[in-house]
């Protein structure tokens, strides 16, 4: 396995591998992994068979990070991150400096307008426009065939989608399942954070997802107004929790919906203490 720091290094490899016809994959991650991302590690490899290349991207991403934001205590631990990557059958750890991907001068950004507006664009506005810069500079660097995201970044996946689709990007998007842990939190670096009783008050996030299921089940449509004021006092009964956004949506548009039913996707965002995470999964039980 190696590991590449430099822009220009990678692109060489790339357009080597291109002409010899192997397929690439890539995980963009922004390092400190675990669990979930190994799972894209392992997914991007069955896409491209045993003959193909697994690129990880670990690039703590500046402009996807507003000014308050957590950009420098995000944790970072690429000694770490090298020994899992070589365990899950990663071929290059693409890790690049800030300078290497944002010059002094750099002025071009990548912006969606429709899809990245709505629950995290809302809450965090230039995040978007950060997310979908790097990952059109990842896909030109790095050149990949398929490139594997997590589910339970639901809506950065409909953005990244949204932009290959209207940049013409050749590259395919998979979304792999989102990984948990026995009780229900969804595995994010951010969960680091959560020390002493936050890590058990962080299951509300998911106790409120099954709980919105639970009431599509009881009818037929639910007013996403009355659930949303339920799941809300739900969760901010733990101590330390505050609900940043919840939201019912059409998973296809990302539309805001009135009426909940087994069609719906549902999405949220919750602090604990200084830590905010997000959650997601649909109303028909079949995922998330």
């Amino acid at each position: 396995m190696r590991v590449i720091t430099s822009v220009a290094a990678m692109q060489r490899l790339a357009l080597r591998w291109r002409r010899r016809g192997a397929r690439v994959g890539c995980v963009p991650t922004m390092g400190y992994l675990h669990a979930g991302h190994l799972s894209l590690v392992r997914c991007a490899r069955r896409l491209v068979g045993p003959k193909g290349k697994v690129v990880v991207s670990i690039f703590v991403n500046p402009t996807q990070f507003a000014p308050t934001e957590d950009l420098a205590r995000y944790p970072r631990d690429l000694k770490r991150d090298r020994e899992l990557c070589r365990e899950t059958g990663t071929d290059v750890i693409f890790a690049p400096t800030e300078r290497q991907m944002y010059p002094a001068d750099y002025s071009t950004f990548v912006v969606e307008e429709r899809l990245s507006r709505p629950m995290e664009g809302e809450s965090r506005p230039t995040h978007f426009r950060g997310v979908a810069t790097v990952v059109a500079k990842l896909f030109n660097i790095v050149l990949p065939d398929v490139a594997v995201f997590g589910a339970k970044d639901f809506q950065q996946a409909a953005v990244v989608q949204r932009m290959v689709r209207d940049l013409n990007f050749p590259v395919k998007i998979v979304l792999a399942p989102t990984v948990r842990e026995v009780d229900g939190l969804a595995l994010s670096s951010r969960n680091k954070y959560l020390e002493g009783p936050l890590r058990a008050q962080a299951v509300a996030l998911s106790q409120a997802i099954a709980k919105a299921r639970e009431a599509v089940k009881r009818g037929a449509s639910v007013k996403a107004d009355a659930l949303r004021s339920e799941l809300r006092e739900f969760i901010e009964e733990q101590p330390a929790a505050r609900v940043d956004y919840i939201e019912f949506f059409n998973p296809v548009t990302l539309e805001k919906v009135d009426s909940v039913d087994r069609r719906t996707h549902m999405a949220l965002a919750v602090f604990l203490g200084a830590t905010r995470l997000i959650d997601n999964g649909p109303l028909d039980g079949k995922g998330g």
